[in-house]
């Protein structure tokens, strides 16, 4: 989040956008139509808010001047100018960016100072997409007659905690492990590897993949703002707000261990902490 992502097209760059959120998991777009017919039907989307530039530069008039920031891998020109059609969502040096900027001007000087001053709590996955990804992998396996309809409601009410997802995860754990709450009417069932990421639904039913947890703990484990290393200690993103995280019942000011856990659950909080948790790149 806070990327800068130039729109190269028909040889000219047209808009520059800065990336809203982090990328994940999406279905490919309807409106494609046809385009990317042999692209896989699942793929990575990421909020993105472009503006289209009135000084819309050809790199090709000014490839004299660019050529020297050319990187000799990934490049997405051409020496002479001219485009790679393979090469997209390359990452651009700042050499390179810096040229590019140049030619362009006020535009985007004005929207790389837009970029650096985006709030670290802005720059986070939508969670209403992440939502809607759910619904498209739940409404899968709703129509899938290959899995028995007990299976089927089992691997639904797992979304939500819910279940025999649930139950697998009480019988390892038994409060949760930040507030202390044991009481099971004020606890959820807390998928460490998200269920929309999950592999196969046995990982969606596998009583190691989850935390017994209070839903505000639930909310911040679930959209990355807090993460627990393999020895227990527990820690806060950079992207947190702090105050929120104390009147949500997690200590700030000093280190928690929440205790050991099994080697089953070690696996699922290391993707978690690779994959979920929220870091500030910037």
């Amino acid at each position: 989040p806070g990327d800068l992502i130039l729109s190269f097209v028909d040889t000219r760059i047209a808009a520059i956008g800065v990336a809203g959120s982090y990328c994940y998991e999406s279905p490919k777009p309807l409106e494609f139509g046809q385009a990317g017919a042999y692209w896989n039907n699942v793929g990575w989307r990421v909020r993105v808010n472009f503006q289209r530039l009135q000084n819309q530069i050809r790199p090709k008039d000014q490839i004299e001047f660019l050529r020297p920031s050319l990187p000799d891998r990934y490049s997405p020109l051409q020496p002479n100018g001219n485009g790679i059609q393979s090469v997209y969502l390359t990452e651009l040096s700042s050499e390179l960016f810096g040229a590019l900027a140049l030619l362009i001007g006020a535009e985007a000087s004005h929207l790389r100072a837009v970029a650096s001053s985006l709030p670290l709590q802005d720059r986070q996955v939508v969670a209403a997409d992440m939502e809607l990804w759910e619904h498209h992998l739940e409404h899968e396996i709703d129509n899938n007659a290959s899995i028995a309809s007990t299976e089927r409601e089992a691997l639904i009410m797992a979304r939500r905690g819910q279940g025999l997802f649930r139950q697998r995860v009480a019988r390892i754990e038994r409060m949760c492990r930040v507030t202390k709450v044991d009481n099971p009417v004020h606890l959820r069932a807390s998928h460490a590897k998200p269920w929309r990421d999950c592999t196969n639904n046995d990982e969606r039913l596998d009583g190691e993949n989850g935390l017994l947890l209070t839903p505000s703990i639930d909310h911040l484990f679930d959209r990355g703002f807090i993460t627990f290393e393999d020895s227990g200690v527990l820690v806060i993103s950079p992207i947190a707000h702090l105050q929120s995280l104390k009147r949500m019942g997690v200590p700030i000011q000093e280190s928690l261990n929440v205790g050991g856990f099994t080697a089953g659950q070690k696996q699922y909080l290391e993707y978690h902490r690779i994959s979920v948790f929220l870091e500030s790149r910037k």
